[in-house]
């Protein structure tokens, strides 16, 4: 096997690599905003909760007792 060749197979190797790697952090990145949208949701939805409970201040958004 020449050198070329060999180094041609690498580079056929690693862009294969590459291309793997960029359809996951699109995959993880389409993942994360999902389950950002729906935290937001959650908190929202906690908070509304919180308040028809009587509270005043929603607790996500009240300081811990430590401050």
């Amino acid at each position: 096997m020449t050198d070329i060749t060999h180094l041609e197979e690498q580079i056929a190797h690693l862009t294969r690599t590459v291309d793997d790697l960029s359809d996951i952090v699109t995959r993880q990145e389409n993942e994360l905003a999902v389950a950002t949208r729906r935290l937001a949701m959650l908190m929202e939805r906690e908070a509304g909760r919180e308040m028809d409970a009587g509270g005043s201040v929603p607790l996500a958004d009240q300081r811990p007792p430590h401050y």
